[in-house]
């Protein structure tokens, strides 16, 4: 009985270590962004530029210590496309990720661990100083979902904001 168990747990062992070096999904940590289902976001749907959308465009910056977007609240309608055209106006490097106040909050952990992870997904845009991203996204859900940076120290300065779909 003894023997059965412990080779019970050796083969445990090593299907977990297998598992592991494969990246079996749910016995390894997710990497940012690797191997994503695209499908599956909170605040709705990447956006079809086939179909008609409204321009919201948004501002980042920063001035006397403090990290900004501009406007920092945007109200759409559900089921709405909206194209934002994302402007780096200051002179850091900042991103736009947009998802629930929930998996920033865990993607801003993600984001200590790793400063210099860039993002360039559907929903999240790192956009260096002077430059500009477009992000078209069709919110088919209804809620509050918020936009913000999550690189460390950012989203602390204020560098944060919201999107209320009804």
């Amino acid at each position: 009985m003894v023997r059965t168990f412990h080779l019970f747990v050796c083969a445990l062992a090593l299907g977990g270590a297998l598992a592991v070096s494969v990246g079996h999904p749910i016995l390894t940590p997710a990497l940012a962004h690797e191997g994503a289902d695209d499908d599956d976001f909170a605040a709705g749907e990447p956006g079809d530029a086939t179909k008609p959308f409204r321009v919201v465009e948004i501002t980042m910056r920063e001035s006397d210590g403090a990290m900004s977007y501009s406007p920092d609240s945007v109200d759409v309608k559900q089921g709405e496309q909206i194209k934002f055209i994302v402007k780096n106006t200051g002179v850091l490097k900042h991103e736009f990720f947009l998802d629930s106040a929930q998996h920033n909050a865990r993607h801003k952990l993600e984001m200590q661990k790793n400063p210099e992870m860039e993002h360039d997904d559907p929903n999240a845009q790192s956009v260096e100083p002077g430059k500009q991203v477009d992000i078209l996204w069709k919110f088919s859900k209804a809620g509050i979902y918020e936009f913000a940076c999550l690189i460390p120290g950012h989203y602390e300065a204020g560098m944060h904001g919201t999107v209320v779909v009804k």
